[in-house]
């Protein structure tokens, strides 16, 4: 988490997007690390996850990331979870959760009402990991001057 966190503090101190960060890891390595670029690449899907899915699929010249884990500072919304199951990754640990992004600006939840529960992901796919963290890092962000998307 915390190759995740540090991703989202570059992001964020670029101004290239959310606090948004994700590392992926495969047998105990780092494949690869992004973070949200939406307003660096003015491209509303470049979440951290996405940012970091697409750099770890081309580090391995792949794209199949099975046996691969990611860490991300924020439980992923809709676009980023489908992402993430069609990589294949078998194993999501989040900090923050969609009503902690709510909190800072962002519209996960709406979206996640929008296309339904997360019911049917297969059992522990989905597991808070170091969520103080997180909040912490989510705080620093709530104080930044910075745009809302």
């Amino acid at each position: 988490m915390q190759a995740a966190i540090k991703e989202a503090k570059a992001g964020i101190k670029n101004q290239d997007g959310g606090p948004f960060g994700a590392c992926i890891v495969k047998d105990n390595q780092i494949i690869a690390t992004g973070h949200n670029c939406v307003l660096k690449n003015h491209d509303s899907t470049c979440h951290g996850e996405i940012d970091a899915i697409r750099k770890a699929e081309n580090n391995l010249q792949t794209h199949d990331l099975t046996g691969c884990e990611i860490y991300t500072t924020s439980e992923p919304c809709p676009m980023c979870l489908a992402a993430i199951l069609w990589a294949n990754i078998k194993k999501v640990y989040y900090g923050c959760n969609l009503q902690d992004n709510e909190k800072i600006g962002f519209r996960d939840v709406k979206f996640e009402k929008l296309m339904g529960d997360r019911s049917h992901l297969p059992p522990n796919f989905l597991e808070e990991h170091d969520r103080n963290l997180c909040l912490e890092l989510f705080d620093e962000y709530s104080h930044l001057e910075k745009t809302i998307y």
